[in-house]
C-alpha cells in the first residue's frame, strides 16, 4: 500500500513481488484471507468431479494398496475425453484422501538402547560385486554381526547361501573376536537356512540354534517375517558396508584374489577399520557383555558316510573323493560351511573343500586327481567316459590338453598320455609348471612331448648333495670316559 500511494496498481504490485490480480483484489477487500470469513472457490471446473466418488474412491477403499499412476491409467479408457494433464491433480486428490481417510500406517518406535543389550545377526548377499577366484566368479554372502549400541560388527564370508552352519560358525568368530556375549540375540525367521528342509529337521536346526544361543547366555528372539525394519539396526549396515567394500575393490583395481583365504583376509582388514573409529563405544559397552564359556560350541553338522568302490562318498548331492584306501571304510564327517573334516573314529584324517549341488538339483563332484591317478595308470580308458572327467583336471590348460589329443590322436593314445601327464604332475610335484608348458604347446598348435617333459621335471643328479659319513673311532670313547675308570674296551678285568 505505500507503493501504490505513488504508482499504479501493477506497478505496486510487481514491487511488492505479488501478483497485479492479487492487487486488485486487495483493494477491494483490504482484509486478509484469514479474515475474510468465505474461502475462494475453484477458479477452473473440477475434471474430476465427475467420477472421483463414484469410481476411485470403491477402487481405493477396495485395494488400499493400489498405486495413483494404475488408476490414472484406467481413467482414460473409461473417459476418453479426460486430459491428460490432470495427473498430478489425480495424485494430490488420492493423497488427500488417504490422508482423511485412508488406513492406518504402520508405526516405526525409535528404541533407547543399552550397552551390552543387543546383538543382530544377518546375511547380505554380494554377488553383485563381480568377485573372482582365480578368474571364477564366486557367488557368495557375508555373514553380518552387530552390536547395536557401539556398532561392533565383524563379517565372514560365506559360499553359496545361507545355512545353520554359517550363522553358527559366523556368530562364535564374532562374539569370540569381541570377547563377550550380548544378552540378546536377534536374527530374522531363517526361512534360507530352513528351506527344502523336511519338518523333523527344522525342528532340530531350531533345538540347535536355541541350544547355541543358551550356552553363551543369550536370549533369542526373531523378527517377524517379512518386517525388515525389526532388524533395522543391520540392515542399514548392510549397505554401508557393501559400499565400503565396492570402494576398496575399485582403489585395489582388481576383483580377482588368489584363493577364499586372500578374500576373507581382504573383508576383515575393511571390518577392521570400520571397527576402529568406534573403538571407544565397543570398549565401554565391552564392560557391560557377559563373560563368554570355557569354550567354543559345535558349528557344524556330523554325519557317517561310507567310501563306495567308486573311490568316494556322496554327501549332500555332491560326490568327494578320498584315497581308495578307504574304500569300504566307514567316516566320520564334521560338515562346516566351506569345508568338511573327515575322521576314522576318532582320528582326523583329511580336510575337503566343501562343494554345491547346482541350483538345478544336477550333482557336483569335488574330485582330486591324486586319488585316483594310481587307478587310472591301470585302467587309462576310464577317463573317456569319465562322469567327473571335468573336474579331474587341476587347471584348465589339462583340459584343453585332452581335448587336443582326442582331436589329434585315437582315443586310447590320448588317455595314455593324458593319464601320463597327470601322473607326471603328482609324482614329480610340477604341477603349476608343468601347466605352464602345456598351455604353450596348446598356443603353438603342438602336442606335448612326454619323453622331454619327464626328463624336464626329472631330478637333478648335480643338484642332489654328497653326504660324506666320517665314522669315530672306538677308541675316541676311551677318552671320554678316561684313563683312570678302569680296564679300557674289550681288556680283561
Amino acid at each position: 500500500m505505500k507503493f501504490r500511494q505513488t504508482d499504479a496498481s501493477p506497478v505496486a504490485a510487481a514491487k511488492a513481488s505479488i501478483s497485479a490480480a492479487t492487487a486488485y483484489r486487495f483493494e477491494l477487500d483490504r482484509r486478509v484471507p484469514s479474515h475474510q470469513g468465505q474461502t475462494r472457490g475453484r477458479r477452473r471446473p473440477d475434471p474430476l468431479a465427475d467420477f472421483f466418488d463414484i469410481e476411485i474412491v470403491p477402487m481405493l477403499k477396495a485395494a488400499p494398496g493400489l498405486r495413483a499412476v494404475a488408476i490414472f491409467e484406467e481413467m482414460p479408457r473409461r473417459h476418453p475425453d479426460l486430459s491428460a494433464g490432470v495427473r498430478r491433480t489425480l495424485e494430490r486428490r488420492i493423497r488427500s484422501w488417504r490422508a482423511l481417510h485412508g488406513a492406518d500406517q504402520e508405526v516405526i518406535f525409535r528404541q533407547v538402547h543399552q550397552p551390552g543389550r543387543m546383538g543382530l545377526s544377518d546375511f547380505t548377499d554380494m554377488a553383485d560385486l563381480g568377485v573372482t577366484i582365480v578368474g571364477e566368479r564366486l557367488e557368495h554372502r557375508l555373514y553380518h554381526f552387530r552390536l547395536v549400541y557401539s556398532g561392533f560388527e565383524p563379517a565372514h564370508v560365506i559360499p553359496r547361501g545361507e545355512s545353520y552352519v554359517a550363522l553358527a560358525e559366523g556368530l562364535q568368530n564374532a562374539l569370540w573376536a569381541l570377547g563377550g556375549s550380548p544378552l540378546e540375540h536377534r536374527s530374522d525367521s531363517l526361512s534360507a537356512a530352513f528351506r527344502n528342509l523336511a519338518k523333523d529337521a527344522r525342528e532340530d536346526l531350531t533345538r540347535r540354534y536355541d541350544a547355541l544361543c543358551a550356552h553363551y547366555g543369550m536370549q533369542p528372539t526373531r523378527n517377524n517375517r517379512g518386517v525388515a525394519h525389526e532388524n533395522g539396526s543391520i540392515e542399514s549396515s548392510h549397505g554401508h558396508l557393501k559400499k565400503a567394500v565396492m570402494d576398496a575393490l575399485l582403489m585395489r583395481g582388481v576383483n580377482d584374489f588368489d584363493d577364499l583365504a586372500s578374500y576373507r583376509c581382504f573383508i576383515d582388514e575393511i571390518v577392521s577399520r570400520k571397527n576402529a573409529r568406534c573403538a571407544k563405544r565397543i570398549e565401554a559397552e565391552r564392560t557391560a557383555l557377559q563373560q563368554l564359556p570355557g569354550q567354543r560350541t559345535c558349528d557344524h553338522e556330523e554325519t557317517i558316510v561310507i567310501v563306495t568302490s567308486s573311490g568316494g562318498f556322496m554327501l549332500k548331492k555332491v560326490f568327494y573323493t578320498v584315497p581308495s584306501r578307504l574304500i569300504g571304510h566307514r567316516l566320520r564327517v564334521r560338515l562346516y560351511d566351506d569345508r568338511l573334516d573327515l575322521l576314522i573314529g576318532g582320528t582326523p584324517l583329511m580336510t575337503l573343500t566343501r562343494g554345491r549341488a547346482d541350483a538345478t538339483g544336477k550333482h557336483a563332484h569335488v574330485v582330486d586327481y591324486r586319488h585316483v591317478i594310481h587307478a587310472l595308470r591301470r585302467k587309462p580308458m576310464a577317463l573317456l567316459g569319465l562322469a567327473y572327467r571335468d573336474q579331474l583336471f587341476p587347471r584348465d590348460a589339462y583340459r584343453q590338453t585332452f581335448d587336443r589329443l582326442l582331436e589329434r590322436l585315437p582315443e586310447k593314445s590320448a588317455c595314455r598320455l593324458m593319464v601320463s601327464l597327470l601322473a607326471l604332475a603328482h609324482e614329480r610335484g610340477c604341477e603349476a609348471e608343468l601347466a605352464t608348458l602345456l598351455a604353450a604347446d596348446l598356443a603353438a598348435g603342438q602336442l606335448p612331448d612326454l619323453a622331454a617333459l619327464r626328463e624336464r621335471f626329472a631330478p637333478d643328479p648335480a643338484a642332489l648333495p654328497e653326504v660324506v659319513v666320517h665314522l669315530t673311532p672306538l677308541i675316541a670313547y676311551e677318552d671320554l670316559l678316561g684313563n683312570d675308570t678302569g680296564p679300557g674296551w674289550g681288556e680283561a678285568a
